[in-house]
């Protein structure tokens, strides 16, 4: 169904000429008196099917220029079916529309003027004397003289602006050579400081050469070993005592807070997951099965399946049944290239149903087949694939996903596995010399290293996908490397030199059986031009080769060399967005980091794999470290410490353990101490609304500890200029900066008058949350729904506690977790806050106002976020003002829109995509 509401009159026969409709239906069901689109249609040779009403009855002669039904559905559907099967009669009547002449405009005035028996026109009363037409010439040109009047002041003005504009780039350009010189001053500064290190080198250097060769240094050199195991014995110990001390803190912290059982329900959820290693899926070897079945391929494909095949009919026939077992939503289509096969590939292709079958005259090689599928292509995108492949579940979506989402995806290849399970390729590493690396092979393919989205050098082109218009744009595969080899790594170069870059995409997994073509030995048959095309390769890429990495390079960097920077991020848990702000802050920092070019390594506390979590962690490009494959911070920084550029420990009790460790094992990198909130500032909060001693405690014994670690940091994260300001008297000297919640800005989509009832968002193992819930539900809610007594409050958020659970009635719907909170945020008319303790910027608050739904809140709430009260939010302390703000938000119509435009610009100027990576970029480059 084509659906177009606005066009304008000259694009009609163009449209129709595009369409191709055999009728036109005009189905009106009141009298027209003339009906212009019948005369339109019929100028263009459209025959007209039309109800027998009005002007429309009068106009049409049935069966000889149009055809005319009943104005009933019954008619109409019986008229189109008879047409349908006899279409004769459609083109009698486009003929006699063709031989008939259409009346112009002069022939329809003469007609109109017959018809109305107009009289003759008398001359004018008052003929125009030469006179009054110079004085109409001298109007028009006065009228002409004006516009250019105004044009000119319009001209003058924008020159003035062009001016101005001029003005200031000059200031700024004088400016950028006043900063050039003073980087050119240190510049040379620094080249003289590096000049005079090097003469105190060169003459530090023979005495420590003979220092090395002295008896004294090989005799001690035991001594020197068992003080550097030492040192890594004691970093240890104080690692898991630390470690212990940390948890039982926190062990007391929770009882005081939320009680032995929620302190139990806690730790369940914080240890709750997978960490035993799986064992790995092994496929059988294909056999020749004749028994045919069909491919739910589409004629409409998004994607086209191109499958090169010579002989090995068995190995075809399974990759095929894979195919159509393992079909998803995406349309595709099949275009399997039999490149003269001899055994029984076309009388088993013959009986398959739903593929293309091409057969070569003779052996073109796989990049002749390749090439000559791939211009029988209809999709937008083309997938080369094996034919000793099977795939499994999800692999074409996720291919596509990762083309659709990851920056500048050009090509995009699987993860590779052997028929025993084990790991082929998971992306492939080409050193500078042309060599190649299969990255992973023969490890387990579950392991965390091959498990997330990775930009790479190359995918073997055993499954591979990329947009159809680029692959033509790069002139195919080359045929130089005919019959193959190297085809694949040339085209992953070919598709970076046109700006775009390569991933391999581990959600999407192809066991190859490797070889079963071509064979492995690269002394004979088809396997040897693995070896004469490298040359060609080289030659072709020598310039690009340059940038790649030496041969010898530690395999792990190699396989990462584009990253700007490598970056470890170790949390208490994996972040789950939907669940908490948290999370979401995380989530969306890792993603930002990502964008700036940087490897972002991730392992929670508990090293927990969590499904859906991980997952969705993995495809952002965060390498997730996990269990059983990670097993401890202390192994993981001893083995790969040296990696990092920069470490970030979010949260004082994770951080506190691991400062010792990433200077003695990462001495190279900058460490990062990401508060989330001050965590001592909540509990102090805590303690002196509840008056609860035991509470103060607790808050005295983290704010030692967390300034502790603000004070061995490199740098402290905060999320609020108020945490700036009291770190700045609570540590003086360490270096803070904000980075704080980052939101998407999803705009508002309802106005005022379809939405209804209050909304709480919050996470309930965050007990600032049940506090606010239960002060809203006991002491607010019953006076706003004393004058509003048809308004609800939805509380949504997980691991709802049974006090909370216990609130729920009427007027109060507890959700609980779901899965997409949009429906709220667009549905609802006022977001609550209610927070009397806490700490940080509220992610509830924030969300809400990306939405475009205004909030009240009270001042601990909207802490720190540059707000205004009653601009972007209302705010209130107590409990009857608290009330009186939402009854007056909820009925105001005006107010409620000045909230929402507010609420909506507060987000984009400081919870942004745009300020955390100015944030981070500070943060990467000092």
């Amino acid at each position: 169904v084509h659906v177009l509401l606005d066009y304008r009159r000259d694009e009609l026969p163009t449209l129709l000429a595009r369409l191709q409709p055999d009728a036109a239906l005009l189905l009106s069901t009141v009298a027209e008196t003339f009906s212009y689109t019948l005369s339109e249609l019929r100028s263009l040779g459209l025959p007209v099917i039309a109800t027998r009403v009005g002007a429309l009855a009068e106009r049409i002669e049935d069966g000889v220029d149009g055809l005319l039904v009943a104005p009933q559905p019954d008619a109409l559907v019986a008229r189109v079916a008879a047409l349908a099967a006899d279409r004769q009669v459609l083109e009698r009547i486009r003929g006699r529309l063709a031989a008939s002449d259409v009346a112009g405009i002069e022939a329809m005035a003469l007609a109109h003027r017959a018809v109305l028996a107009l009289p003759a026109s008398a001359a004018l009363r008052h003929p125009l004397a030469p006179a009054a037409g110079d004085a109409l010439r001298l109007a028009v040109a006065s009228a002409a003289r004006v516009e250019l009047q105004a044009r000119l002041a319009r001209l003058q003005q924008a020159h003035a602006q062009l001016q101005a504009e001029s003005t200031r780039r000059g200031d700024w350009g004088h400016g950028l050579a006043r900063e050039l010189r003073k980087l050119r001053e240190a510049f040379e500064e620094r080249t003289r400081w590096a000049l005079a290190l090097d003469r105190e080198l060169q003459d530090v250097k023979p005495r420590y050469e003979q220092m090395l060769a002295s008896a004294s240094w090989r005799i001690t050199a035991p001594l020197r070993s068992a003080k550097a195991r030492l040192r890594g014995v004691r970093a240890a110990l104080a690692f898991r005592s630390m470690r212990v001390r940390s948890l039982l803190a926190r062990t007391r912290s929770s009882l005081a807070q939320r009680g032995l059982r929620g302190t139990l329900a806690r730790i369940a959820q914080e240890w709750r997951g997978g960490g035993a290693r799986t064992p790995l899926r092994q496929f059988a070897i294909p056999v020749d099965d004749p028994v045919p079945f069909t491919l739910p391929t589409s004629a409409t494909p998004r994607v086209s399946i191109v499958i090169p095949v010579y002989n090995k009919v068995e190995y075809t026939l399974a990759c095929l049944r894979s195919l159509a077992a393992h079909a998803g939503s995406t349309p595709f289509e099949v275009i399997v290239v039999d490149d003269a096969s001899s055994d029984a590939t076309a009388q088993r292709l013959a009986a398959i149903g739903g593929i293309r079958v091409e057969r070569n005259a003779g052996n073109l090689g796989f990049i002749g087949s390749c090439n000559a599928g791939a211009a029988l292509a209809r999709g937008q995108c083309l997938l080369f694939l094996n034919n000793d492949t099977v795939v499994t579940a999800g692999w074409l979506e996720a291919l596509l996903r990762c083309l659709d989402e990851a920056p500048q995806a050009g090509l995009v290849g699987a993860r590779l596995v052997y028929p025993d399970g084990r790991l082929q390729e998971a992306g492939g590493i080409v050193f500078s010399d042309g060599s190649g690396w299969n990255y992973g092979r023969f490890d387990d393919p579950a392991d965390p290293r091959y498990g997330f989205r990775r930009e790479v050098d190359y995918c073997s082109g055993a499954a591979i996908l990329l947009p159809r218009a680029l692959f033509e744009r790069l002139g195919r595969f080359d045929t130089r490397y005919t019959p193959a080899y190297y085809e694949d790594t040339d085209l992953a170069f070919a598709v970076r030199a046109a700006g775009l870059k390569v991933y391999v995409e581990p959600a999407a997994t192809v066991v190859h059986f490797e070889g079963i073509t071509s064979g492995t030995d690269t002394a004979t048959g088809t396997k040897r031009y693995q070896v004469v095309n490298r040359d060609k390769f080289l030659a072709k890429w020598h310039e690009a080769l340059q940038r790649q990495p030496a041969p010898g390079t530690p395999i792990a960097l190699a396989a990462t060399h584009r990253a700007q920077a490598r970056v470890l991020i170790i949390d208490a848990t994996t972040p789950m967005p939907d669940h908490d702000s948290g999370s979401l802050r995380m989530v969306n920092l890792m993603r930002v980091l990502g964008d700036l070019g940087c490897q972002v390594s991730f392992m929670a506390e508990n090293r927990l794999y969590v499904e859906r979590y991980t997952e969705a962690l993995q495809q952002l490009g965060v390498e997730v470290l996990h269990a059983p494959f990670v097993p401890d911070p202390l192994r993981l920084l001893r083995q790969r410490g040296s990696e990092f550029d920069l470490v970030l420990l979010s949260r004082h009790y994770v951080a506190a353990p691991l400062v010792g460790l990433v200077r003695l094992y990462a001495p190279q990198a900058r460490l990062v101490f990401d508060t989330v909130d001050l965590h001592y500032l909540r509990e102090q909060r805590a303690a002196e609304l509840s008056g609860d001693a035991a509470l103060a405690r607790t808050a005295a014994a983290t704010r030692a500890q967390e300034l502790k670690v603000i004070g061995a940091a490199d740098v402290t994260l905060v999320v609020s200029p108020i945490e700036r300001e009291l770190l700045a008297r609570d540590a003086p000297g360490a270096r803070v900066e904000i980075l704080s919640n980052v939101h998407e800005v999803h705009g508002c989509k309802r106005d005022f008058a379809a939405r209804s009832d209050l909304v709480f968002v919050g996470g309930f193992q965050h007990p600032p949350n049940v506090d606010a819930v239960e002060w809203c539900v006991r002491e607010v809610l019953p006076a706003v729904r004393a004058q509003l007594p048809q308004v609800k409050l939805h509380v949504i958020g997980s691991r709802v506690p049974a006090s909370i659970r216990a609130l729920a009635d009427d007027g109060v719907i507890v959700h609980g977790y779901v899965e997409d909170i949009m429906p709220f945020m667009d549905g609802c008319r006022v977001s609550v806050a209610p927070l009397r303790y806490g700490a940080g910027v509220k992610g509830k608050v924030n969300m809400a106002m990306s939405c475009g739904l205004p909030v009240v809140a009270t001042p601990i709430a909207v802490e720190g976020m540059h707000v205004t009260a009653g601009e972007e939010v209302l705010v209130a302390a107590e409990a009857p003002a608290f009330a009186a703000a939402i009854v007056e938000l909820y009925r105001d119509e005006a107010l409620w829109q000045r909230l929402s435009r507010q609420g909506l610009a507060n987000v984009e100027r400081h919870f942004s995509f745009a300020a955390a990576r100015a944030a981070l970029q500070r943060l990467l480059a000092h």
